[in-house]
């Protein structure tokens, strides 16, 4: 079932779901590490605009739902707003005892700290939502040897031969069939680099998969790596693995860092002919993506929370102003220089921040939703009847 033929009002819960868990984690994240280093913490607010539901800790903090649920923020006493710029003329109204609680008056290590700490809540709540799947369900393998070459495909002109058996693609360990397919398949144009097993000698092929044009379930189209070679499965080829604790840090962490490097790998195509800016994702891009995922069940939709969670959290790193990595090289020029950068030039450095998005905004609105998602989203709701 596609997009188009979901009722429009499943994908929205999916979305605002996906939306507030990863809010939430993030902000908590920051709210965490505020506290711990004695900050007064205004209010936690998941969602912008009129409170709709909200109370008062033991420590003064109002905890509010708001109505629109895009986002989220932790405001600090002596903030000017919830982007947390400082208001010059709050410290003058509190007492002294409030002053040392305010962000702005701890030292520049406990503030970096703060900052830092939403990103890396995204990332760690990645790997407890990955490691708990991976040990929860275990995964079914099959035996990663070719079973046929295309001929006249890229493998068989790079000289892999039916019978080898893959051990590792761009250093990536090869466990069953599907790891050479996903990685091969996020590789369209890029040479990558594979370890095959024949017979006991090991092989290194370096080759170029050729850009295929696929479409998945949901009728969306994808530009992916092929190479040419097919698996036949047998009897016993097929097992179901569930590694041991121990085993299973390691492996999330490898699924952690496959997802960051192809998605580097992914922006730098995004300047090449292998990819064109249509395949990012506005908002209504990633709606769409929650109710389709949403409706392969709850595993699916954990999946793509862990994923969206870790490219949240690495986007947030990002040296730009607005975002906490912009906040972190302030930090880290008055780590060094000694004093704070002026108020001019970290006004400067917040426009420019809010230029670079708000103009990545309208790329991802021009050259994906306009053109491509909102014509089939507004045929799919009149086509509902």
């Amino acid at each position: 079932m596609s997009f188009l033929q979901l009722p429009i009002l499943y994908a929205i819960p999916a979305f605002i779901l996906v939306l507030t868990v990863i809010v939430f984690v993030h902000e908590m994240g920051h709210y965490l590490v505020a506290r711990w280093n004695g900050v007064a913490i205004q209010t936690f607010s998941i969602g912008f605009g009129k409170e709709l539901w909200g109370f008062n800790d033991k420590h003064g903090t109002r905890w509010r739902l708001s109505a629109i649920p895009l986002g989220g923020y932790v405001r600090f006493v002596g903030d000017l707003n919830a982007a947390s710029m400082p208001d010059p003329e709050a410290e003058a109204l509190l007492p002294p005892e409030e002053r040392q609680r305010m962000f702005i008056n701890k030292n520049v290590w406990q503030r970096m700290a703060v900052v830092v700490a939403g990103p890396v809540a995204n990332i760690l709540f990645t790997f407890l939502l990955l490691y708990a799947l991976l040990l929860g369900y275990g995964r079914y393998t099959i035996t990663p040897v070719i079973g046929e070459v295309v001929a006249g495909g890229v493998a068989a002109e790079a000289g892999l031969l039916a019978g080898d058996l893959f051990t590792s693609v761009d250093g990536f360990k090869v466990r069953g069939f599907e790891d050479v397919q996903r990685l091969i398949a996020t590789s369209p144009g890029r040479p990558v680099t594979v370890v095959v097993d024949r017979a006991g000698e090991i092989l290194t092929f370096v080759l170029t998969p050729e850009i295929a044009e696929t479409t998945d379930r949901f009728g969306n189209a994808h530009r992916v790596g092929r190479i040419g070679v097919g698996r036949s499965v047998e009897e016993g080829d097929v097992r179901f693995y569930r590694p041991d604790p121990v085993e299973g840090v390691s492996m999330t962490i490898e699924d952690m860092n496959l997802i960051v490097v192809r998605t580097v790998a992914f922006i730098g195509d995004l300047f090449t002919e292998r990819r064109d800016f249509r395949n990012l994702g506005g908002p209504v891009e990633i709606a769409k993506a929650s109710g389709e995922i949403a409706s392969l069940g709850p595993t699916a939709l954990i999946f793509f929370i862990a994923t969206v969670s870790l490219s949240i959290g690495l986007f947030n790193l990002l040296p730009i102003p607005m975002l906490d990595g912009g906040h972190l090289v302030f930090y880290i020029a008055e780590a060094l220089r000694g004093r704070p950068l002026s108020p001019q030039v970290q006004e400067i450095g917040f426009r420019v921040g809010f230029a670079a998005i708000m103009s990545l905004f309208i790329l991802v609105l021009v050259t994906n939703t306009i053109p491509n998602t909102l014509p089939r989203l507004f045929s799919g709701i009149m086509g509902q009847g």
